[in-house]
């Protein structure tokens, strides 16, 4: 089982404005080998009650992905085409006590 190649776009801090705020620059990064996958009735219900938002799928990410996943945006390529946020913070299991390649999870909602 392989997964597919996502683009993670990453804001940075590129100085701050007159007014004292931050400004931001998009940088894309690809990550390879994670799995898109269709939420549970039951996420698909504790998003919408928790956050107020309808997750559209799950990502499985893989081991030793250092990126960080909260409050991001994340563009998937054919079939799922679009660009997506995530949903809060992935949930991470420990490393050696799972047996694939994967180790955390993500919801994302459809963005734009």
């Amino acid at each position: 089982m392989h997964g597919i190649t996502v683009t993670l776009i990453k804001r940075k801090q590129n100085g701050i404005d007159a007014l004292n705020h931050p400004i931001y620059i998009d940088e894309e990064v690809s990550v390879d080998n994670v799995l898109v996958g269709q939420p549970s009735s039951d996420e698909i219900a504790n998003t919408m009650s928790l956050y107020g938002k309808m997750a559209h799928y799950t990502l499985a990410i893989p081991k030793g992905d250092t990126n960080t996943w909260e409050d991001t945006f994340v563009i998937l390529p054919e079939p799922f085409s679009g660009k997506y946020k995530t949903i809060g913070y992935p949930t991470a299991g420990i490393d050696k006590l799972i047996p694939l390649s994967w180790n955390k999870k993500v919801m994302v909602e459809r963005y734009g």
